[in-house]
């Protein structure tokens, strides 16, 4: 999973890249719309009252631009940004660090908010309420808890599993907002935007092409450019045409639809091993040897986003576009099924 060049969580490889490309106004933000606009009138609103911002929690698939707004957000505000990760806040100490070293309205991103650990999410509650900072010094019958004033911070919190955070958590977060999947036009758009940044030369059907693969994410349309870039550099002088993306593509093993070999894959486990469906994750998870956790937050977003499977109550099923896509039919294949699931397909 982790050398999918479409897979939407962030790789080491994407930093360099995703920070020249970041925009730095919501005006120069692509795709959102509703969302902009509500955090326009969030931001001009503060900034009158010279307050911070609501504590926010952007929820939604990776690779949408929960990180790049949390940066436009501190950007717009004119304060600095403070970025860290659930997993990396393992001790109150941790977090009681970073929550002291804030200045006046600054924004502390958190992002995978969920995975933060019981302790430190308990003293987060006082600071996001009363910024103020609740510590227990000593043990036992003598110890005491002290409250520490903290400057005024606005929290962003990004997560991809909104489920798992708890209760109290969530309803510290003023504003809750869900980051969808882009369209095809908006792809369109961050990729030219991109190439120019990046000073290459793109054609609009080239652009379109691109777009059509990046399973509705920023993140991976990114990626394929920089990808796409390298092959006309080695074979065109460093320009993107429809003959350089169809070369790309085809070493790349990604199709028309954005899909790859672990996708078709799962697609073919469907049809071939459980008749087309209902099937449930365990089941899946043992057929194809991945976690449930991998198959639910990684895969499966874009194959439903994409029509290829339904989730129902009693599981997943293989949708008739799928059943079109491989060129089968469907009553036939649960009859006698002539499916070859290792075959790529």
């Amino acid at each position: 999973m982790s050398d999918r060049i479409v897979d939407p969580d962030k790789k080491n490889f994407d930093n360099s890249v995703e920070k020249n490309l970041r925009p730095k106004y919501l005006d120069e933000f692509i795709g959102q719309k509703d969302l902009r606009k509500k955090l326009k009138i969030y931001i001009e609103a503060a900034k009158k009252r010279n307050e911070p911002i609501d504590h926010i929690l952007f929820h939604g698939p990776p690779g949408l631009g929960k990180t790049t707004l949390a940066h436009i957000i501190a950007h717009e505000m004119g304060v600095n940004i403070k970025i860290t990760s659930g997993p990396i806040l393992t001790k109150p100490g941790d977090v009681a660090a970073i929550l002291t070293n804030l200045e006046h309205n600054d924004v502390l991103f958190i992002d995978e908010v969920h995975r933060l650990n019981r302790s430190v999410e308990e003293m987060l509650y006082s600071a996001m309420e009363d910024f103020e900072l609740d510590i227990i010094i000593g043990e036992g019958p003598s110890a005491k808890n002290i409250r520490i004033p903290l400057e005024s911070f606005t929290l962003i919190g990004a997560t991809t599993r909104a489920g798992l955070l708890t209760s109290p958590l969530r309803d510290r977060f003023g504003v809750l907002e869900r980051l969808e999947f882009y369209n095809i036009r908006e792809l369109k758009k961050i990729i030219r935007r991109s190439a120019k940044i990046l000073n290459v030369k793109i054609d609009d059907k080239s652009a379109n092409e691109i777009a059509k693969r990046s399973r509705y994410t920023p993140r991976v349309a990114n990626r394929l450019l920089k990808r796409v870039r390298d092959f006309a550099d080695v074979k065109n002088n460093g320009v993107i045409d429809e003959n350089i993306i169809m070369q790309s593509f085809e070493l790349l093993k990604i199709d028309e639809k954005g899909l790859d070999k672990m996708d078709k894959k799962i697609l073919k486990a469907l049809i071939n091993r459980f008749e087309g469906g209902p099937a449930g994750l365990d089941s899946l998870s043992v057929v194809l040897g991945e976690e449930k956790d991998t198959i639910e937050d990684v895969y499966e977003p874009f194959l439903v986003r994409a029509g290829f499977i339904e989730r129902t109550s009693r599981g997943r099923i293989a949708s008739k576009k799928t059943y079109r896509y491989f060129d089968i039919n469907k009553t036939e294949n649960q009859e006698n099924s002539s499916f070859n699931f290792d075959n790529e397909g």
